[in-house]
């Protein structure tokens, strides 16, 4: 073996001849190509990414490039809007319909981006799929197809998973578009009726509710003659507002039980969009002999209107030929009609109205997941007059009270056993705990209940392209800085508990009068003091030494107006 070594010959054919194992030819191995359900599911996430998994940076760049300016545009938006601009965005109609038309567009890019990434998976090569779990047959070349098709397993495998990627994000432009037509219908139903059909709708005829103590029918009214002439134009004030003036808004509160329409609750917000200052008046649903504005209606009852001032709508409001009438709202000369009386009786011009009927108001509470209120003086009524039509005793503690619709409703409505002053004041005690707890973690979870309370309980004749400019007044009002009116006996009015009309109430006009041209002109260094107390966020808790029941309730009620967070909690 040495020798062999030595001479060069190979050892293995040293010791003789050997059969050596025959040469396999080197395997065949085909390069496995990217998988296209990935690519797809990428483009899922974002347009781009599945090209850009695939190699095909160009492209993806091209995808991704129109998206990404269009987030970006929209960040910039949205960190420019708070949440009332959005609100006010929400309601116009050319902001829905664009939404709408972005969205489909939206969807037909995305599912172009998806398709494409899928189609250059498979013709750069598919990756190998799973074996068929089903039973399965091999086709003249060898290759494995699905039993039933004519598709070979992984070009059906991979069509499954583009199709299911197309399917989830078609998921989520369907919600869009879903909740788009939602909140168009509610605008459309709310700001532009074609029909009384979304709204609460009136009553021709006035309607029985809970009255005052000592009554049981509302005052008798004598009946207008029917309508004669051609509708009015111009009987009621129909300024629009400019944005720098006062703003007046009557807050409409509707009873239409029994196939009525009593506006039982009305309380005037009046706004200085300058100083941000908000006062709301309230005038009792039992006042008599409010005066009338001068035109048809005067004439034909006099100076005042004898019956209580909750019956005014439904007396005038089908007297097109007294006050106008409002496109697209039944009984629209009624709610102008109350805007006129309301307005003469305050010395305001009183713009626009916002109705809710008391079943509404219920649903939309619910749906804002209820109300916090601190209830200073405890409501005990032994006669609130129940759904079913019987009375009921309520009894509401004092305190801090979580309540939901009806309780709300209950808590607002309740008059027995208390004064119109305490009436009052918890009907603006409501408002103002909506105006503070309302947020939009809280609506956009009950948005399908919402909607749908607002379309069966709100009237109102708002133009929809004011609410943007509306809601950013609203946004810089300071809800501890909103003052409170409420015109009830002894000092604004005398309560007459039996009288040949009932019980009533009789305003002083001249005192009213005052109270309001009083209540925008507040000392400037008054108001700077309130406001660094209202900056503190301090609260003034009243306590009753005097013997006298309800005296800490009418202070701290007192001092509220005065713009203090003043409270009774031992009342």
């Amino acid at each position: 073996m040495a020798a062999a070594r030595r001479s060069g010959v190979p050892e293995a054919l040293a010791d003789g001849p050997r059969i050596l194992p025959a040469m396999q030819p080197p395997q065949q191995i085909r390069p496995r190509g990217r998988s296209a359900f990935v690519a797809a599911f990428l483009s899922l996430l974002f347009p781009g990414l599945g090209h850009v998994y695939l190699g095909a940076y160009r492209r993806g760049l091209g995808w991704a490039a129109p998206p990404f300016l269009l987030v970006a545009l929209a960040a910039g938006f949205a960190i420019r809007l708070n949440t009332f601009d959005l609100a006010g965005l929400a309601v116009q109609a050319w902001f829905l319909n664009g939404v709408f038309v972005l969205n489909l567009i939206t969807l037909a890019y995305r599912a172009g981006a998806i398709v494409d990434a899928w189609w250059i998976a498979r013709r750069v090569g598919p990756a190998w799929a799973p074996a068929a779990t089903r039973p399965s047959r091999p086709d003249r070349s060898g290759r494995s197809r699905f039993a039933g098709s004519g598709l070979p397993f992984p070009a059906l495998a991979s069509l499954a998973g583009l199709t299911a990627v197309l399917l989830v994000m078609s998921v989520a432009h369907v919600a869009v578009a879903r909740y788009d037509l939602l909140l168009a219908g509610t605008a459309d139903c709310i700001f532009s009726p074609e029909s009384g059909a979304c709204g609460p709708g009136a009553s021709e005829q006035p309607g029985a509710s809970d009255q005052g103590p000592g009554s049981s029918d509302e005052v008798a009214v004598p009946t207008p003659p029917g309508t004669v002439g051609p509708p009015l134009q111009s009987s009621a004030p129909q300024t629009a507002w400019d944005g720098t003036s006062r703003l007046n808004i009557l807050l409409i509160g509707a009873d239409e039980q029994n196939g009525g329409h009593n506006t039982d609750t009305m309380i005037t917000v009046s706004i200085d969009p300058t100083t941000n200052q908000v006062v709301m008046f309230t005038l009792p649903r039992d006042t008599v002999d409010v005066p009338i504005p001068a035109g048809p209606a005067r004439n034909f009852f006099g100076p005042t209107f004898p019956g209580k001032i909750n019956q005014y709508f439904s007396t005038v409001s089908k007297r097109s030929d007294w006050y106008p009438p409002i496109p697209g709202i039944p009984n629209g000369p009624g709610y102008n009609g109350l805007k006129a009386i309301m307005g003469n009786a305050l010395g305001l011009n009183i713009q626009y109205f916002v109705e809710v009927n008391f079943a509404g108001f219920e649903k939309i509470v619910d749906a804002l997941g209820g109300l916090t209120v601190n209830v200073q003086v405890p409501v005990v009524d032994d006669h609130y007059p129940a759904s079913h039509g019987d009375l009921e005793r309520l009894y509401i503690a004092a305190g801090m009270q979580h309540m939901d619709g009806s309780y709300a409703l209950q808590y607002a409505r309740s008059r027995h056993t208390s004064s119109d002053f305490d009436r009052g004041a918890r009907q603006q005690r409501i408002l103002v705990s909506l105006r503070e707890q309302t947020n939009i973690a809280t609506v956009l979870p009950q948005l399908d209940t919402l909607t749908a309370a607002l379309k069966s309980s709100i009237t109102t004749d708002i133009p929809r392209e004011l609410v943007p400019q509306l809601l950013q007044v609203a946004d810089k009002v300071d809800a501890r800085s909103i003052r409170s009116v409420i015109f009830t006996p002894p000092y604004y009015q005398t309560e007459f508990l039996s009288s040949p009309r009932g019980y009533i109430i009789e305003p002083n006009m001249s005192r009213i009068r005052q109270a309001v041209k009083d209540a925008f002109t507040v000392d400037p260094a008054f108001a700077e003091a309130r406001d660094a107390v209202a900056e503190e966020g301090a609260e003034v808790w009243v306590l009753n030494g005097s013997g006298q029941a309800g005296e800490a309730s009418t202070l701290s009620s007192y001092l509220q107006y005065l713009g203090l967070a003043a409270s009774a909690p031992n009342q």
